[in-house]
């Protein structure tokens, strides 16, 4: 990544332009962020875009309304990359906002719903999230699994998002076979004609030799240069973990706020 470096956009992205009308009810503040698989990196670049816009000024919630695999705390399931955001946010949060739906089993949420005799409904996710919304500036929204991962029957990741109104961020963890995995996604998230913000690079393998040219490849198919780089972390508790990351911040602040 040691070459890489963020351009601005002096035009918004042609994504951004076609989708951004494309649903009747006013956006809501924030992000949702998707990821090209369940191993990308959503948490960490959610954390990381929280404390970002933390230091920016503004109060940010955090809501991971779907999670799979937790433990019994305080009489209910607990997932910890909910209890992570929940603790990255500018205000104390409920944790049946943050989490509605918190499962035991880590395995896809529709499954491990089923198995607990739940449903998971859209509606009870909007309605805690207009509780967070009302209380902060922006709210950070990390998916479960992947765009297209089902939820229950005929609902999945990308009819929750589209029901939130929040613009998509797509993380793209840099490493070999990303490139298809995210064209495959940006192409999903464009056909949902959902307000689309754009993706960041998650960097996760310091061994892969060719993330500047991958980088290059990716601004070139998905049609526009990262919203945020995210660095590798060498978890050295004495060195800033953030040193390494980048954010085109106008046009983040920009996609946050129609």
């Amino acid at each position: 990544m040691a070459g890489w470096v963020i351009r601005g956009l002096s035009q918004p992205s042609r994504f951004w332009v076609a989708n951004c009308g494309a649903r009747e009810r006013a956006l809501s503040k924030g992000f949702f962020v998707t990821g090209t698989d369940t191993s990308a990196g959503k948490t960490h670049v959610s954390g990381e875009l929280m404390t970002f816009l933390a230091a920016e000024g503004m109060r940010i919630g955090a809501m991971k309304p779907v999670a799979s695999g937790g433990s019994w705390v305080l009489g209910e399931w607990r997932n910890e990359d909910a209890l992570y955001l929940a603790s990255l946010a500018s205000v104390n949060l409920p944790y049946e906002w943050v989490n509605p739906y918190a499962f035991r089993e880590p395995i896809a949420p529709h499954l491990a719903a089923r198995q607990e005799g739940q449903q998971i409904r859209l509606e009870r996710i909007r309605g805690q999230f207009q509780k967070i919304e009302a209380e902060v500036d922006g709210v950070v929204v990390e998916g479960a699994g992947g765009w297209l991962c089902p939820l229950g029957e005929g609902v999945d990741v990308a009819d929750l998002a589209a029901d939130l109104g929040l613009p998509v961020i797509l993380v793209v963890a840099i490493r070999l076979g990303c490139i298809n995995h995210a064209r495959l996604t940006d192409e999903a998230i464009r056909s949902a004609k959902v307000p689309y913000a754009g993706w960041v690079a998650n960097f996760i393998d310091p061994e892969f030799t060719a993330s500047d040219e991958t980088m290059e490849t990716l601004a070139e198919f998905l049609g526009q240069r990262p919203l945020g780089t995210i660095g590798f972390r060498d978890g050295n508790p004495g060195v800033d973990q953030h040193r390494n990351n980048h954010w085109n911040r106008g046009e983040i602040l920009r996609r946050m706020l129609p």
